[in-house]
């Protein structure tokens, strides 16, 4: 008889996988590559509103060379808009367009009820003391 605990945890794991996986999909439907989703989702959620590319290498567990190429596409997409940075010429701030936040409030509308259920999932898990 399987463990409740690894029961959930494989019941999360499965769980989490499909939900990545239509969360990539949507961002597809909507013009936008998963991994721009990301990018866009990371600039979006920035405590000031504008992230560097050093912070975007540490949360998206990417190469410094993955995400500038990354803001570039993205920049040319008309998605994000880069600010050099009036203390540090080296450094760049990025911050959403229009276009950008349009895009992202798309894919997360279309996510409204995968992310209801993906909490349920996690208040479960929870639950499951794993």
């Amino acid at each position: 008889m399987p463990d409740n605990r690894y029961r959930a945890a494989a019941q999360f794991r499965a769980e989490l996988r499909r939900f990545l996986r239509r969360s990539e999909d949507c961002a597809r439907r909507n013009g936008i590559t998963p991994r721009q989703h990301l990018l866009l989702l990371q600039i979006a959620g920035a405590d000031d509103g504008s992230t560097t590319v050093s912070q975007l290498v540490d949360v998206l567990a990417l190469t410094q060379s993955a995400v500038t190429e990354l803001v570039q596409r993205a920049e040319q997409a008309g998605l994000v808009n880069r600010v050099v940075s009036a203390t540090d010429g080296r450094v760049f701030h990025l911050t959403l367009t229009a276009e950008g936040r349009k895009r992202l409030a798309k894919v997360h509308e279309g996510l409204g009820p995968e992310r209801a259920h993906l909490r349920a999932l996690v208040d479960r898990l929870e639950d499951a003391e794993i």
